[in-house]
């Protein structure tokens, strides 16, 4: 028997691509995660630093998190395990230490669900119980990527570039940095996905964290700063 994975479906390949595009009209591009208030408060002033932070979200933060939501959130999506997909979105909304993430994750996920009631992709009873949450970002892109015949695996791969590729955006216009720069950063993180999606996966109920209290204070601390480009 062939141990070779088998290609995507060209239509689900597009969606998952879609899904990943910075262009999806959910507001990605305003928001910088705590980046912002790190280049003013704490010192991310260098490509090296800024590569180091982002590398560092990426593993203690988003695949200890959201991404291992996604990976639970779309099997559940798929069953219509609705009790499991709102607890997953209580955890998002629990996990949220400022004001400003958790606008950040409830803004993205209701536009995220007005893309979606336009698609014509996703069922209108899922849409409807999606409203009621009300919804996160993680759990509604959970939502989007379940009708595909997409692994779980490759639907987290890219939900994790389309984030990476918002963030080295927002290094390039916070920090700044040029754009080879940026591609020297989305280079590094596009190489350590693959080991996140792998831990986002193995993890447990009870394993699933959002520990990194000094993004908080930096959050926090953004919120009130004298200047700034982005909204988080």
């Amino acid at each position: 028997m062939s141990t070779t994975a088998q290609p995507l479906p060209a239509a689900s390949l597009l969606q998952l691509i879609w899904l990943a595009s910075p262009a999806l009209p959910v507001g990605g591009f305003s928001y910088s995660e705590g980046l912002e208030a790190g280049v003013d408060r704490a010192g991310v002033a260098t490509e090296s630093i800024a590569s180091d932070w982002l590398s560092d979200q990426l593993q203690l933060s988003l695949a200890r998190g959201d991404l291992a939501v996604i990976a639970q959130a779309i099997p559940a999506w798929r069953s219509g395990t609705l009790d499991q997909v709102k607890a997953l979105n209580d955890w998002v909304l629990q996990s949220r230490e400022t004001s400003e993430l958790r606008a950040q994750a409830e803004q993205m996920g209701r536009s995220l669900l007005e893309w979606l009631r336009n698609h014509h992709s996703v069922s209108a009873a899922n849409i409807d119980a999606c409203a009621k949450l009300p919804p996160t970002y993680p759990v509604t892109f959970a939502l989007a990527a379940s009708p595909l015949t997409a692994g779980v695996s490759d639907c987290l791969t890219a939900y994790a570039f389309g984030w990476a590729e918002n963030m080295m955006q927002a290094a390039l216009k916070s920090v700044p940095l040029g754009q080879s720069a940026g591609q020297r950063i989305l280079a590094r993180l596009a190489a350590e996905i693959p080991a996140a999606i792998a831990t986002a996966m193995a993890l447990e109920d009870h394993e699933r964290q959002a520990f990194s209290p000094m993004l908080a204070i930096l959050s926090s601390q953004h919120e009130t700063q004298y200047s700034r480009l982005f909204r988080s």
